[in-house]
Order: structure tokens, then C-alpha cells, then sequence
């Protein structure tokens, strides 16, 4: 018998996982009439970065989307008046994105069902060591990639 590459095994539940939870999540969301997961997802990353908000580079960086699919899903936001977006006064190359107040109220209101629908359809098969191990060694990729240029 083949020994297992459980470093393999390991990527694909890491990709199943993520797909099947995010999937999960989604719907709860949507079914609730609350902002795509994919804005929350933005929203959440400018109310971290603050008044100032973020470059738009940084919000593709932040996010799992591509930087032409960023620069839509927040023009789509400002539309909605949940984003502001704003010219840089020093470099006219460069666009700023900052939530707004009526951004900040749609975080609101979608953080429950979104943390309810993680501890549903993720936290709830998984011990408090199996979380601590999972978060540790993500974070090591994590930071590993950022540390090569590529988050």
C-alpha cells in the first residue's frame, strides 16, 4: 500500500471545506435579504482600515477576488451608498476606498447571520484544538504568501 501525502489530502479538504462552508454561508445570508458575502466580505476590510479606508490595490490584496472583479463589486457599493470612493490629492493614479455610514448599518445588521451561519456550517465540526491547529497552520500560508508578494 502507497504511503498517503496527507500535505495533498490536506489542500483538497482546505479547498472542499472552504468551498462547502462559503457555499453554506452564502445562502443563509442571501435567504436572510442581507448584503452578497462578497460585499460583507469588502465592508469588513474598510471598517478595519478605518476612517481613511483603503487604495483599492490594498481591498484586492485583502480580498479573494481579482483586481478587475474588486474595482466593479466596489463601484456596485458606492452605487448602493455603502462605499465612498475617492481620488488620492497626491497620485491621480490611485483611487481610496472608505465604507460609509449606510455601509457601516449593512455590517451591522449582516454580522449575526453571518457569524451564526460560520458557527452552522463550519465551527460546529470542530473542537476548540482542532480550530486552535487549523487557524495556526493557515495563518502560516498566510503569512507565508504575504511575505513573497503574493497577499
Amino acid at each position: 500500500m502507497a504511503d498517503r501525502d496527507y500535505q495533498l489530502e490536506a489542500w483538497r479538504a482546505m479547498l472542499l471545506a472552504h468551498n462547502t462552508a462559503v457555499r453554506a454561508i452564502e445562502s443563509d445570508v442571501q435567504r436572510d435579504g442581507r448584503v452578497p458575502l462578497t460585499w460583507y466580505d469588502v465592508l469588513l476590510e474598510l471598517r478595519a482600515a478605518g476612517e481613511e479606508g483603503l487604495r483599492m490595490q490594498d481591498v484586492a490584496n485583502r480580498v479573494v477576488l481579482s483586481r478587475t472583479r474588486v474595482s466593479r463589486l466596489v463601484d456596485e457599493m458606492v452605487r448602493a451608498g455603502l462605499v465612498r470612493k475617492v481620488p488620492d490629492p497626491h497620485d491621480r493614479r490611485v483611487s481610496w476606498a472608505a465604507i460609509s455610514e449606510d455601509g457601516l448599518a449593512a455590517l451591522r445588521e449582516t454580522a449575526p447571520v453571518y457569524l451564526r451561519s460560520i458557527r452552522r456550517h463550519f465551527s460546529a465540526y470542530l473542537s476548540d484544538e482542532d480550530a486552535q491547529v487549523i487557524a495556526e497552520a493557515l495563518y502560516k500560508v498566510a503569512q507565508r504568501d504575504s511575505d513573497v508578494g503574493w497577499g
